[in-house]
């Protein structure tokens, strides 16, 4: 964690906002919005200490732990507090789904327009989902199933298809190959235990 509990406590405008501060809570894969809950002192030093998000429910008057009752809690990966020090951004692994309806996001996930970088977070995870599935009614379960080198084998090809469509000036070409290649790539990362997130960290890593 980039603060303590003590150090945030200090920070935060506690009489300004009624000695209770909105937390927006992101995936901090994907950056999709999650929800948006309200912590007090002792929500905040909970959430701390046990690296589960914890709010203060208004309707209840108690402390609430997000998945407390379903399971599907938010691991806590970091905490930031914005310029005016009345606004908290929680950033989270969660686990299972976090609206109470069963969706991703509280925030009307179907109809809102999704970033490109949230679509293809949610792409990896059907990807790591077909692992398990029948290799005969599932292309991406029939690449898993025929091992590393194939799957390697079909990167390559892959590549060698996106620089033929470049060459040729197909532009319409050079966006479905590049599609292809993208995601056989992404089959090959999960094979391998690896993630998108982990490749697009060494990109930033690399132009700091």
């Amino acid at each position: 964690m980039s603060e303590t509990t003590a150090t945030l406590n200090e920070r935060i405008d506690w009489e300004k906002i009624d000695g209770m501060v909105p937390a927006i809570v992101q995936d901090f894969q994907s950056s999709q919005v999650l929800m948006m809950g309200y912590m007090n002192p002792a929500a905040l030093d909970k959430t701390l200490q046990t690296q589960q998000v914890t709010f203060f429910s208004r309707t209840k008057s108690r402390l609430w732990t997000k998945g407390e009752t379903s399971g599907n809690v938010l691991q806590l990966k970091s905490i930031a507090l914005d310029c005016d020090n009345d606004t908290l951004l929680v950033k989270v692994d969660p686990i299972g789904p976090t609206c109470h309806t069963g969706t991703t996001t509280c925030f009307d996930g179907d109809q809102q327009e999704e970033s490109q970088m949230v679509w293809l977070h949610q792409l990896e995870q059907l990807l790591a989902d077909r692992k398990n599935a029948d290799p005969g009614t599932s292309y991406t379960a029939s690449l898993y199933a025929s091992g590393t080198k194939r799957m390697s084998q079909k990167v390559g090809e892959e590549g060698v298809e996106v620089a033929l469509a470049a060459t040729s000036g197909d532009k319409a070409e050079l966006v479905c190959e590049s599609a292809d290649l993208i995601y056989h790539l992404m089959v090959l990362l999960q094979d391998q235990g690896l993630s998108m997130n982990e490749v697009i960290n060494k990109l930033k890593e690399r132009h700091k």
